[in-house]
């Protein structure tokens, strides 16, 4: 087993490690112990961190296979949320990032990093537009976990169960944090959208689906935002735009990898 598969493997024992942690105590009376999930999900990170960057630079170039990007969207996303776990509390968040990122961790043992889309680093506009992307879709996808604790908060305070949301966050708090997220986050798809149509030659004859796919996610966050901020809307409304929205930009981003790297190669 080489150095980058070493790595991996601990970044999954720790993830799952931490998971446990979290779901095991979610409902304990005292809560999940944050010090030592945190702690064990660090030692996750440098351990991801370190397999990630093995896979991901080659030479002057990016390595930009669909193993690589989605490892390294699983480290922002798992980084992020421990980051906000230190004065927040994210107890439902924590464990999806966690697993999610250690099932990929695992997986990435067993498959194929190699690609023929290399990135020259040295093109600013197209290293540009690629980070804004990425940095967005991460803030989306934290997006739309918010949205599920905002819906999930809101379910157990109608039934009156209290002992469900007594270790979660006051439910405006979240669904305040869940809008700034948002906005962020969909400030960020524009961005990375305008520095492509200025930026990059041909931009959308080379790019035709993943270009539409991103704008109809854009609007969609957008109408969102709009919505709740002009129209007080919030809820199950909010819950399924956000997830269409999201399901969208995934498919942009990541759809036609899958098909051309795993199923047509």
């Amino acid at each position: 087993m080489d150095f980058s598969s070493i790595c991996s493997l601990v970044a999954f024992i720790c993830y799952v490690t931490a998971t446990v942690a979290v779901v095991f105590r979610l409902f304990h009376p005292k809560g999940p112990n944050i010090v030592k999930v945190l702690l064990i999900g660090s030692l996750a990170i440098v351990g991801h961190t370190l397999a990630t960057t093995h896979f991901l630079f080659a030479e002057q170039n990016l390595n930009f296979a669909l193993p690589n990007v989605i490892s390294l969207v699983s480290l922002v996303i798992s980084l992020t949320v421990t980051a906000m776990a230190l004065k927040y509390k994210v107890n439902l968040l924590l464990p999806v990032a966690y697993s999610f990122a250690g099932l990929w961790q695992l997986t990435s043992i067993f498959i194929p990093h190699s690609s023929n889309i290399l990135l020259p680093t040295a093109n600013f506009a197209i290293a540009s537009h690629i980070i804004l992307a990425l940095v967005a879709y991460c803030i989306l996808i934290i997006a739309m976990l918010y949205a599920f604790q905002v819906a999930y908060i809101n379910m157990k305070l109608k039934d009156k169960n209290l002992i469900a949301v007594s270790h979660l966050p006051p439910l405006m708090q979240v669904e305040g944090q869940l809008f700034t997220i948002l906005a962020i986050g969909t400030l960020g798809l524009l961005l990375s959208q305008l520095v492509g149509f200025v930026f990059l030659n041909d931009f959308l004859a080379n790019n035709a689906h993943k270009t539409v796919l991103s704008l109809a996610a854009l609007a969609l966050y957008s109408v969102t935002l709009w919505g709740h901020f002009k129209l007080g809307w919030r809820g199950h409304r909010v819950l399924v735009l956000i997830i269409s929205a999201s399901t969208l930009l995934t498919l942009a981003y990541f759809g036609s990898r899958f098909v051309k790297e795993f199923l047509l190669s």
